[in-house]
């Protein structure tokens, strides 16, 4: 699997000769499993028409700042926490200086300021431009902001002149693009992630669940699997298609999960529980299915075991990551979790609301352990992924 499959990117394209080749890129990137929205200046519209690139990538071009239909769909705004990566090819020295100073009088300039997302620039223009002591300037201050620099690539350009400023082949920059995802900081390690809901059966149709997707711990899996650890994913009953790239468990109820989840973290470094585990099951479960008799009907419930604490308790020296997903006094509740669970970090999230959280492709979070917390604005949680395992990987212990 490509480490650019199911990658959200944002290709950018300003204003120049270059802009031709953005076509390709779109192609490449897709070719590799992304899902691709472009965003276009208006000079870059010049050089290649929207209506190509809408063609290509499948999706409406963007262009227009202050665009009443997109501020009511997919805004700036939107458009910048949906992004996994914002790969702006070609960067113009003009945009390269607009984004130095932080100006978002563009569409493209907006969405570069509000993202959350990696940010990679792949630089188009005359070799002098490129080489004169304001632009390498501009170029050297976007890189210490963490700005991948993807080329230029050197050669005969289109006025005639030879020499550095040409934008990469289109195979070059998707290749760079897809090594952004790939950082190493958790090289050497094992993790294990539970992931989805459980369920407990009733009788042999029915059975008590909630509305997890399983979507967050995927994306903690592919995080981690890009930070280079060895993954197990053990998984409750999901719609989603199974991840590459790990060892996956299928489970149904919370007394299957704990069985796996307490033999694979017993040689794990990381302990990443965010599975629904049901907090109660049946106490007796029908052996055939419960007929429809009586107006009302009593149920007998008994508590489920407490995987996390048994992971905690059971192997002392994995750091475990818990996840509170609660509706109200969402912190306090997620403190209590962490101290009472003796967890080395916890996530804690709002699952009242309907925009984050259960079955949404975004979600917005707190980052809490015993000395820090952090909060993790709304962004999709493969971005949002990422952010934790990075956060994740900067503490433990070398």
């Amino acid at each position: 699997m490509s480490s650019l499959s199911n990658k959200r990117i944002i290709l950018g394209v300003t204003g120049g000769i270059a802009a031709y080749k953005s076509a390709e890129v779109v192609r490449r990137l897709q070719d590799q499993g992304a899902e691709v929205r472009v965003v276009m200046t208006p000079a870059a519209s010049e050089f290649i028409r929207p209506l190509t690139m809408q063609a290509l990538s499948g999706h409406p071009v963007h262009s227009d700042l202050l665009d009443s239909e997109a501020e009511a769909g997919m805004g700036h705004i939107e458009l910048a926490r949906w992004a996994d990566l914002l790969l702006i090819a070609p960067a113009s020295a003009d945009f390269i200086a607009n984004m130095v100073h932080g100006r978002a009088d563009s569409l493209l300039g907006a969405i570069h300021l509000a993202t959350p997302a990696k940010v990679a620039v792949a630089p188009a223009m005359n070799q002098a431009m490129w080489i004169h002591a304001a632009n390498l300037a501009n170029i050297e201050t976007l890189q210490q902001r963490g700005v991948a620099l993807i080329g230029p690539d050197e050669g005969i350009q289109a006025c005639g002149d030879v020499g550095p400023g040409r934008m990469e082949q289109p195979d070059t920059i998707v290749s760079r693009a897809g090594s952004l995802f790939q950082n190493g900081q958790l090289a050497g390690k094992k993790v294990v992630i539970t992931a989805g809901p459980t369920r407990e059966a009733l009788d042999p149709v029915r059975y008590i669940s909630n509305h997890s997707s399983g979507k967050m711990g995927f994306s903690m899996a592919a995080a981690a699997i890009d930070a280079g650890a060895e993954v197990t994913i053990v998984c409750g009953p999901v719609s989603l298609p199974m991840p590459e790239r790990c060892d996956v468990i299928s489970v149904v109820s919370a007394a299957d999960m704990l069985e796996a989840s307490l033999a694979s973290a017993a040689d794990a470094d990381i302990f990443i529980a965010a599975a629904a585990v049901a907090d109660y099951r049946a106490s007796t479960v029908a052996k055939q299915k419960i007929k429809k008799q009586d107006d009302s009907m009593t149920i007998s419930l008994e508590r489920n075991p407490d995987i996390v604490s048994a992971v905690v308790q059971a192997n002392p020296t994995v750091f475990v990551l818990g996840f509170a997903a609660e509706t109200q006094d969402v912190e306090t509740y997620a403190r209590d979790k962490l101290q009472r669970k003796n967890l080395g970090a916890i996530i804690a999230n709002d699952v009242s609301r309907t925009d984050v959280g259960f079955n949404a492709d975004e979600n917005e979070v707190i980052w809490i352990d015993r000395t820090s917390s952090v909060v993790f604005s709304k962004r999709s949680k493969a971005q949002l992924a990422r952010d934790i395992i990075e956060h994740l990987a900067k503490g433990l212990p070398n």
